[in-house]
This record gives structure tokens, C-alpha cells and sequence, in this order.
């Protein structure tokens, strides 16, 4: 089903490619953004839930509005993209093409901590500013890499939380699975110390790889260990993987919290009324903000599906940073990129500000709810309140 839907999208999108260039309707020249992205292989179903639809909304409702606003003179959006069949070679091959050959003004990220970690040093080297709405990884940060910024609070603040949230309900025990990556080792790097310190026990830790197909012979392992906790440390094929075999064999544990993935609206299609009560890494709901609304709206209407409910709007909210950085500096990339460091941003997931490449934004935890994908944790950014135990699988 995921590649089925991947794949209708990626039509959709071509399709649409060909309306972005505009430089022919204005007789200033159009800002071209490049990009890479994952239309095909297993990076497909996060990139196309998260980051390509709203880099395509964005150019449109820009364009429809005259263009950005440069130094005075509007100046419309030209996109010029590519599939990186989410393969690492591939994506750093074709962002040097973006860069040095096809000489971009601006580039856009790619999907995911490992292929941000490929491309902040070359888009560094070259001089452009990354805002990276799918980048988990504490060795990029320590990287000190000047035009790179995080759109997503890192894995220790992220595994805080659900620390948090797991020690508040009552759990002692817990186990956890983790992809055999970037991603997954260093979430479980933060989530290990972040749940000892709160005195609870991880019972199962077992590493998969990318592509697994089978999930069910360490899901029946952890079952018989019967924690209170389930933390999968996934991404969205893995996540839907897990979520289906845990019910095929009846793990129903308290707490069952899955990372990538869950807050897509894939996962509720997929698992239908099964998804009340999933917990996962998810940041913003329609009740957010107004603007929070607003883009839910417009992302339904434009692409008849619904934005996941974590980094898309992270997505949206560095688009919206960048835009401001334009119509404040112009196209000078250096100065783009100090105007994004020095300065806090109103977007439509709150003020955001950077220390160094962190955004300065805290750890939640979201959860299906009612047929919803609602912000439970903390308290103080909920908009539904967290359900436990999880109901039983339908």
C-alpha cells in the first residue's frame, strides 16, 4: 500500500513540476531552489508524507502571491529537483550537480538524519544555508557545521520527554527496538540514560536493519518478557511493521510508542481504529495554531491527504524562515544565514530561535486519539490528553 500511494503522489508531483517554472510570467528572473528527494526506495513514504508536498505548496502559494519579495523587486519561485532513490551516493552526487553545475540560488534538505548527515558538509563547503526539518543527529550538531540548522530538537531532548511520559504512567519496565542507523543509534543512545534515570528498567534491546521485512520473532521474544512499555525507535515501513505483527500476535503492552511513522496519516489508514492510542514522536496538531490550521487546510486541499503531524510542520516552519530571511537580507547566502542564526521566527509551530545548529523547541510526545493525531505530552503543549493503558488491538 505505501508504495501504491508513493507512487500516485510522485505522478502528482511531476505532473506538477512543470507549472513551478515561472520565469517566463515576470521580467524579474525567477530564485531557483534546489533539491534531492526520495520519490522511490525506502526513504519514499517519509519523504512524500513530510517535506516534497510542502516544498511544492510553498513555491505555489508564493508564486501566487506575486513571488518573494527581494530587495523590493518580486521575484517568483522555480524549483528544480530530483530523485535520490533514497540511496546515499545519489543524494550526495546529486546536490554537487544542484550546487556546482546547475548552480542553484538555494537548495532545500532531503529526508532524514542519514542523508543530512551526507549533505551539511558539502552544502556547508559551498556556502548554503540548511534548514533541516528530518535531521536527528548529535554528531552533525558537533559538527559546528555554520549553515546547518535542525528544524527538530535532538534525540536526548526528544527521549526526555518520553521518559517523562513513560515514568509519569506508572512504567517500569520497558522494551525497545531501534534501526541500525544514524537515527537509531543515536536515539537509543539518548533513550537509554534518559529511562535509567528515571528507575526504569529496559528488559529487550534488540538493533534491525534497513529494509526488514519480518519483525515478529523479536516481537514474540519481547512479548514473553512482558514489559509494561514498548518503545520502537522506527522508521514508517518499520513503524507499520511492528504495529501489525505486535497485533497478529497479541503484544498489547500499556504503552506502545513507535518514532517515524506514527504521526503519518498513512499509519491511521493502514491500521484504521487499531491506531487510538499508538503513542509516537509527534509535535503539532490542527488545534496549535491558528497558521497550524491554516497549512493542515491548505496541504488537504492541495494534495487531498493530510500532513503528518510532526516534521511537516517543522518543514513549513523553515520555509517560513527562509522566506523571511529573504525579503529581510535578500539572496546573499552568508547574509541568509546569519539572519536565520541571530534571530528568533514566528512560524506556525510557535517563536523558534537557534542555539548554534539546535532549534531551542522541546521534546512532546504525540498519540492517536479519537481518529486524531493529538500533542499528550508535556502538559503544558497537549492538545488531548494521553490515554493509558492502550486500548486493546481491534
Amino acid at each position: 500500500m505505501m508504495r501504491v500511494l508513493a507512487i500516485a503522489l510522485v505522478a502528482a508531483l511531476v505532473l506538477v513540476g512543470a507549472s513551478l517554472d515561472t520565469s517566463a510570467q515576470s521580467d524579474a528572473p525567477p530564485i531557483k531552489i534546489g533539491y534531492a528527494i526520495s520519490r522511490t526506495g525506502p526513504f519514499a513514504p517519509g519523504a512524500q508524507a513530510t517535506q516534497e508536498p510542502s516544498y511544492i505548496l510553498w513555491a505555489e502559494q508564493v508564486n501566487a502571491a506575486g513571488g518573494l519579495n527581494v530587495k523590493g523587486q518580486k521575484r517568483k519561485i522555480e524549483l528544480v529537483s530530483y530523485d535520490d532513490r533514497s540511496e546515499v551516493e545519489t543524494i550526495v552526487r546529486t546536490f554537487e550537480k544542484l550546487m556546482v553545475t546547475d548552480k542553484v540560488d538555494l537548495i532545500l534538505p532531503p529526508w532524514g538524519s542519514t542523508a543530512n548527515f551526507a549533505v551539511a558538509p558539502l552544502a556547508d563547503k559551498h556556502g548554503y544555508p540548511v534548514l533541516a526539518p528530518t535531521a536527528l543527529s548529535m554528531k552533525l550538531v558537533d559538527m559546528k557545521l555554520p549553515n546547518f540548522f535542525s528544524m527538530l530538537p535532538q534525540p536526548y531532548v526528544l527521549m526526555a520527554a518520553a521518559a517523562d511520559m513513560l515514568a509519569a504512567n506508572g512504567v517500569k519496565t520497558v522494551a525497545v527496538i531501534y534501526m541500525d542507523d544514524v537515527f537509531g543509534l543515536e536515539n537509543i543512545a539518548a533513550f537509554e540514560p534518559a529511562v535509567k534515570a528515571k528507575g526504569i528498567e529496559i528488559v529487550d534491546k534488540k538493533s534491525y536493519p534497513l529494509g526488514i521485512k519480518d519483525l515478529s520473532p523479536v516481537l514474540r521474544a519481547i512479548k514473553d518478557k512482558n514489559p509494561d512499555a514498548f518503545v520502537g525507535l522506527t522508521y514508517p515501513p518499520d513503524t507499520i511493521l511492528a504495529s501489525k505483527q505486535s497485533k497478529e500476535i497479541g503484544f498489547n503492552p500499556k504503552v506502545f510508542f513507535t518514532a517515524v511513522g506514527t504521526a503519518f496519516p498513512l499509519y491511521k489508514q493502514v491500521m484504521g481504529a487499531d491506531s487510538d492510542g499508538v503513542s509516537g514522536i509527534g509535535s503539532w496538531s490542527v488545534k496549535t495554531s491558528p497558521a497550524a490550521k491554516a497549512y493542515f487546510d491548505a496541504h488537504v486541499k492541495r494534495f487531498q491527504k493530510e500532513p503528518d503531524r510532526w516534521a511537516s510542520a517543522h518543514c513549513w516552519a523553515g520555509l517560513q524562515i527562509l522566506q523571511a530571511a529573504i525579503e529581510k537580507v535578500g539572496m546573499d547566502r552568508k547574509a541568509i544565514r546569519e539572519y536565520i542564526a541571530s534571530n528568533e521566527h514566528a512560524t506556525i509551530i510557535g517563536p523558534v530561535r537557534f542555539k548554534g545548529s539546535e532549534i531551542q523547541f522541546p521534546g512532546t510526545v504525540g498519540q492517536w486519539v479519537g481518529g486524531d493525531f493529538e500533542v499528550v505530552w508535556p502538559a503544558n503543549r497537549a492538545t488531548a490528553k494521553l490515554v493509558v493503558p492502550k486500548p486493546a488491538w481491534k
